[in-house]
């Protein structure tokens, strides 16, 4: 008895050791959210993130959800509303603008124009992209903002919104100056200045150069005039632009392949960088937030690109004009046949590390409604979600081939023996459930 008690004993000392382990083992596995963070690049900046553009995925992350002052970073969102002007016909680049005294007046980088003065929308913008023109800026979102940059403001945060910024995150004005800078054209009100996360500013520079990849037109140039008259041209503050290769002052800070996308300083914000580059077809988008000068938010984001680029590669796992096995043809009405062959309209890309296969799943599925013959080659007849890790892409399905309209005799037996088939087997079904 004392003997099977004694084993009893050292079985139960198993099972808990065991159990403690397993639990262990769980709790130290790490979330998705954490994988971006398991390396430490080291970086001296309050907030970083590293994206991949085209699909959103997060690389690498630290502190990204802290909500901190993105100085000009937040211009971003006005050249986006500006943009999106422009593209829907509320205004056109050759717009003359007016500028306000509130314009002619604000402080900080820029102070290119003057009272009375008129400019196109394609001069202040180049003046704000290229040179970070507080002046600019606010005589566009006046602009937009039929008159009042409180208007455009709420444009601002209703956008942000929509792309599902941080709920601490806002506007205040369009600039990202604070309200000591703005002095007596500071807005009403209570809250605190702008803020917004490195996360934040990643999702607005992706929407920017997915939906208006014209803005790189203006980020990359590194110099221009804003007035063909002026003695000096505007001299763009991101120093790492290919652009810079031959100026011996920026020389040492040049990453191949980078054309944007915004810098950002004040007091309070310390120095910020939104940059994006492409190389072997891959476009990342790199955000530092609050480094401790002007030259480490370029050599924070020169860290950032270079592990992205090393680490990462973009890979094609699911190739254009391929079939799904799950769903190789669609059912369709009023055709020769029942149905067609589809394949992907678009091949499906995901960023992984190198070296790595990676493991999708894939479900498809037929339009909500058959569509009806003829159908021609490329029309579309489904879909396909293609999902790795917590990222989902979704493609159509298109008919590979074309399918002729039957004709009404064709149509009236196939119906007639559907008709009969149905009965036969409603027939059969009642007999099987009888006996």
């Amino acid at each position: 008895m004392g003997a099977g008690k004694a084993r009893w004993s050292r079985w139960i000392v198993w099972v808990c050791w065991i159990t403690v382990l397993a639990n262990t083992l769980i709790f130290i596995q790490p979330s998705k959210a954490q994988a971006a963070e398991a390396v430490n690049l080291q970086l001296e900046a309050k907030s970083a993130i590293l994206i991949e553009a085209s699909t959103g995925q997060v690389l690498y992350e630290t502190n990204a959800d802290q909500p901190m002052p993105p100085a000009s970073m937040s211009k971003m969102m006005t050249e986006y509303l500006v943009m999106e002007a422009v593209k829907s016909g509320k205004i056109s680049w050759d717009t003359i603008v007016s500028p306000s005294q509130y314009a002619v007046d604000v402080i900080g980088s820029g102070q290119l124009i003057g009272p009375g003065e008129k400019y196109t929308v394609k001069d202040l913008f180049g003046a704000m992209s290229i040179y970070s023109a507080n002046d600019a800026t606010v005589a566009l979102a006046e602009l937009v903002g039929g008159g009042s940059e409180a208007e455009f403001v709420k444009m601002m945060n209703d956008t942000a919104k929509k792309f599902g910024f941080n709920e601490a995150s806002f506007f205040i004005n369009s600039t990202g100056l604070s309200r000591a800078d703005l002095g007596k054209y500071a807005p009403p009100g209570t809250e605190p200045d702008t803020m917004i996360t490195a996360r934040d500013a990643a999702v607005l520079a992706r929407h920017i150069v997915i939906e208006h990849p014209e803005v790189l037109e203006y980020s990359s140039v590194p110099s221009k005039k804003f007035r063909e008259t002026d003695k000096s041209p505007m001299i763009n503050w991101n120093w790492m632009l290919e652009g810079n290769k031959d100026n011996p002052n920026f020389k040492s800070y040049v990453y191949q392949g980078l054309d944007g996308l915004k810098t950002g300083h004040t007091n309070e914000a310390g120095y910020c960088f939104t940059g994006t580059a492409t190389r072997n077809g891959m476009r990342l988008i790199s955000v530092v937030m609050n480094t401790p000068s002007e030259a480490k938010r370029f050599r924070e984001t020169q860290k950032l690109l270079d592990y992205g680029y090393t680490t990462f590669e973009m890979k094609s796992v699911v190739p254009a004009k391929s079939p799904i096995d799950s769903l190789k043809a669609i059912p369709v009405k009023k055709g020769v046949k029942t149905e067609v062959p589809v394949v992907t309209a678009d091949p499906v890309d995901f960023v992984v590390k190198k070296g790595e296969t990676p493991q999708v799943t894939m479900e498809a599925a037929p339009l909500p409604e058959l569509k009806s013959a003829p159908i021609q080659t490329g029309d579309v007849l489904g879909s396909v979600k293609v999902k790795y890790n917590e990222i989902e892409k979704t493609i159509n399905l298109v008919a590979s081939q074309d399918l002729e309209k039957g004709s009404w005799f064709r149509l009236m037996m196939r119906g007639i023996k559907n008709f009969f088939g149905g009965i036969f087997s409603g027939i059969a079904d009642g007999l099987k459930n009888l006996f």
